[in-house]
């Protein structure tokens, strides 16, 4: 698509037949393709990009009005703050192809009732696949027509509802594989209901929710979770008591990735059947002391980021990011006792315990320990003394290590200083050949807080902003 150099404007092709070059000469593949697979790039463009295609050439005039629909709110903004209103309901009455995206938020864009009300009544949504809906509002118009596109979605991510008197008793999801529910008001029973009705579902994210004090899993599909409490809990008057305090994995026999939140929490993770669990994160010690974060596996007990009870080990996880309040090797070493087979490391940390002595004091660790980390990150790295003994344990212990990315502050980015590092860190007798260093002062681990959309909770590795 050519595109004109004062913007994301499609310039208007010539071609007054499908196959034509804008020369007269040249072939136009894309113009060549059949509708179906043309209406399917449409859908994948922003919904005023999409309708701008129909000036490309005749071939595609009315291709935007028979493709899937993607309709974004966003898009059809003025300054960003007001949707235009006419513009949704011409697209609406206008369009003639299926639902395929809709993303509304009246938190933060003027939408009138009526028009959201009008929006998802539209028979130009029937068959949607993708909804993204966030409605702020404590008189919301006919919440649950949201739930009439049940048959056909596939992902859903719904924001700040009171769902807390619909029943959700007998309502099917049966192609709905990613469920995200954020600053939801819904009761346990119902919650547990609508979990049921999803038989295919792979991702489900729940965050800042209330109306129930458990959540318990058996699915046989899903494959990652997302649980956060909400933050009432910390306020001194909590303004709703029914808040989440236990996540029970009952029965997940393809859950792979489980996703807690860092500093503040205060949740008890109970593990009972999870065969092919590898990433886990993030495990804190930044929380009530007189009521801890739990994680239970089987006979398993972790209390913050103490190990307080190890009977069997968890030989599945590979991926584990912690949120520290003070670096402590001894605590991760602890940790690697429960997942021997961690090949992934992330760490946030704001302080550092004294010391971080290991030589002695490990001594029969390091002979018996069979290490398998490959990737290190560690952010908010100083310099300082303990930080520098805890990198140099895995420098010099860790013998198929690949990878050691250590976040450092702007002012430090300078060859005096990494050169400085590399030396305390004893870079030149890495027991690994293979072990490449890297700083950074970009922020590189991504916390809980930055999984916004369930689609956040499905990537492969959650804990990076970047690939390693």
């Amino acid at each position: 698509m050519e595109m004109d150099a004062g913007g994301p404007h499609p310039k208007k092709r010539r071609s007054a037949s499908p196959g034509v070059g804008e020369d007269g000469g040249g072939a136009d593949c894309i113009s060549a393709l059949p509708d179906a697979v043309l209406g399917d790039i449409i859908s994948l463009l922003s919904t005023k990009e999409g309708a701008r295609t129909r000036i490309l050439a005749s071939r595609w005039r009315d291709l935007w009005r028979s493709a899937p629909l993607n309709l974004d709110y966003r898009d059809l903004a003025i300054e960003g703050v007001t949707v235009r209103t006419d513009v949704v309901s011409r697209i609406l009455s206008s369009h003639r192809g299926p639902g395929r995206r809709l993303y509304v938020n009246t938190y933060s864009l003027n939408v009138p009732a009526d028009s959201v009300e009008a929006c998802l009544r539209s028979a130009a949504l029937n068959n949607l696949e993708d909804l993204d809906f966030t409605d702020h509002r404590i008189e919301q118009p006919h919440l649950t027509l949201i739930f009439r596109f049940s048959p056909t979605l596939r992902v859903a991510n719904i924001c700040k509802c009171d769902l807390s008197d619909i029943t959700f008793q007998g309502l099917h999801f049966p192609l709905l594989r990613q469920l995200g529910l954020i600053e939801f008001k819904i009761s346990e029973l119902s919650l547990h209901s609508l979990i049921h009705g999803c038989p295919v579902l792979e991702c489900f994210l729940i965050d800042r929710c209330v109306g129930f004090r458990s959540v318990r899993i058996n699915s046989l599909t899903i494959r990652s979770i997302s649980a956060g409490v909400s933050l009432y809990r910390f306020h001194p008057r909590p303004t709703h008591r029914l808040l989440l305090e236990q996540l029970v994995i009952e029965n997940a026999p393809c859950l792979v990735r489980l996703l807690i939140p860092g500093q503040g929490i205060s949740l008890q993770v109970v593990v009972v059947a999870a065969p092919k669990l590898e990433t886990l994160g993030f495990i804190t010690d930044a929380c009530d002391p007189t009521d801890p974060y739990r994680l239970v596996f089987g006979s398993t007990v972790i209390k913050g980021l103490c190990v307080e009870k190890l009977v069997t080990v968890v030989r599945t996880v590979k991926m584990l990011a912690l949120d520290m309040q003070n670096l402590s090797l001894d605590m991760v070493i602890d940790l690697m006792r429960c997942f021997p087979c961690l090949e992934k490391l992330y760490i946030q940390s704001f302080e550092s315990s004294p010391g971080n002595l290991w030589r002695r004091k490990h001594r029969n660790l390091i002979r018996d320990l069979d290490m398998r980390l490959k990737t290190i990150v560690l952010e908010k790295y100083k310099g300082l003394r303990s930080q520098v003994n805890f990198v140099t344990f895995f420098v010099l212990n860790a013998k198929v290590l690949e990878s050691v990315t250590l976040g450092i502050r702007e002012r430090n980015n300078n060859e005096e200083f990494l050169a400085e590092q590399r030396r305390k860190l004893q870079v030149e007798n890495k027991v690994s050949r293979d072990a490449r260093f890297h700083f950074t002062t970009s922020t590189f681990v991504r916390s809980f807080y930055g999984v916004k959309h369930v689609r956040d909770s499905d990537l492969t590795d959650p804990f990076t902003h970047r690939s390693i």
